[in-house]
């Protein structure tokens, strides 16, 4: 494994004297934002913007971006969500509010319990600007063996239908081969009906689910062979683009598709993966991802959104995506049927190096999410506790 080291230490070695096409700007500097995974907007018409963070907390930012202070809208942090070892990946994972919010108040929060391990989808209510969680009612629960790769971004289809992105929740290597068994919701894209009470009281399975009769594999899943999701994102197309954390060699982007299966782990991106030695079910069709970057270039994914904003016009319509160990951040252009037409690196955080040769070297933006804000303009959460907006 030394010639993919090498390739990522020559990485580092070009990036270092390649120029950002791109700046990023520090906004919010004077609040504390730890540990932000998305910035969400409801679709009711004020334009509020509500920032997500791990460690349990949702606050509404201020207009002005120089404030110093947050309203509270959600604080879940009491509930203690993480295990003593899960503090990277534990925690709320996932916020969406419901398509008719306006109407109804209605949100959901994807976050990790202990004791049993597991993954809650919950919906609660607003009352303003504020979340009244003794209206919390809990939709799925989803079993969890370990700590990390269970995924659990959420959001709204097109169709109205709440999807939510669920890792293969192993160590490494899939060691049970949860993703490609679809007796289980683990490594899978779920599908739900949030305004149905059919399957327990609590929500509904869309009748054109692949598998909504229950025969053979769970209701829920809409797409299988799933490593550790992390970035959903709908275009004005109808493209459901999902990133895809890789393991040894490559990081992907597919487009999921009803009934889909992404391959893993009897493939890593497009290539069969090697610690992986048994048939791949005969018939099974495993789609590639339509984009995929090798180790050399980054190391984790961090999954985007199309740019729609007016202040970059070259961006337009370009999905914006980083690479969260490296801190990069690119541009990847697509035909409407899913061919690449170019990918354009864009910015590359600076960085120190380890002091040990076997550990990575200090990255000042490790990007955790592409959300855009209340003008459409690109913001960059970063794991370090910041939020920069991409400018000229």
């Amino acid at each position: 494994m030394k010639f993919p080291l090498l390739i990522t230490l020559l990485s580092f070695v070009t990036s270092a004297f390649s120029a950002d096409a791109v700046k990023l700007t520090r906004i919010y500097e004077k609040l504390e934002t730890k540990w932000p995974i998305a910035v969400v907007i409801p679709p009711d018409g004020t334009q509020r913007e509500f920032l997500v963070l791990q460690r349990g907390q949702v606050l509404l930012l201020p207009k002005d971006s120089s404030s110093a202070e947050a309203k509270t809208f959600l604080d879940l942090s009491p509930r203690g969500m993480e295990a003593a070892n899960g503090k990277f990946e534990e925690g709320i994972n996932g916020f969406a509010f419901h398509p008719k919010f306006k109407d109804n108040g209605l949100f959901y929060v994807c976050y990790t319990q202990q004791k049993p391990k597991r993954l809650v989808i919950s919906e609660m209510k607003a009352e303003g600007n504020k979340a009244n969680e003794k209206s919390e009612r809990v939709l799925l629960e989803i079993p969890l063996i370990n700590w990390n790769h269970h995924g659990g971004n959420i959001l709204f289809g097109p169709d109205g239908y709440l999807y939510i992105g669920v890792g293969d929740t192993s160590k490494r290597n899939d060691e049970k081969h949860m993703a490609q068994l679809n007796a289980v919701m683990v490594g899978k894209v779920l599908r739900i009906d949030v305004n149905s009470r059919e399957y327990h009281g609590a929500y509904g399975i869309p009748a054109d689910n692949p598998f909504a009769d229950g025969v053979d594999a769970l209701p829920q899943i809409y797409a299988s062979g799933i490593r550790n999701p992390w970035g959903l994102h709908f275009d004005d197309q109808g493209h459901f683009w999902l990133a895809d954390v890789g393991q040894d060699l490559w990081e992907e982007i597919n487009w999921i598709t009803k009934g889909g299966n992404y391959g893993w782990s009897f493939r890593e991106g497009a290539r069969q993966f090697p610690l992986r030695t048994d048939a791949v079910p005969e018939g099974a069709k495993l789609i590639d991802p339509i984009f995929e970057y090798n180790h050399g270039e980054g190391l984790s994914i961090t999954g985007g959104i199309i740019y729609k904003g007016k202040s970059l016009p070259e961006l337009a319509g370009s999905y914006i995506y980083g690479d969260f160990v490296i801190g990069k951040v690119w541009a990847l252009r697509v035909s409407g049927d899913g061919k690449v037409e170019n990918n354009t690196l864009l910015y590359t955080s600076s960085q120190t190096p380890a002091d040990n040769p076997k550990k990575k070297p200090s990255v000042l933006v490790k990007p955790t999410a592409f959300c855009a804000n209340a003008a459409g303009e690109m913001l960059v959460l970063d794991w370090n506790g910041a939020i920069y907006r991409i400018d000229k």
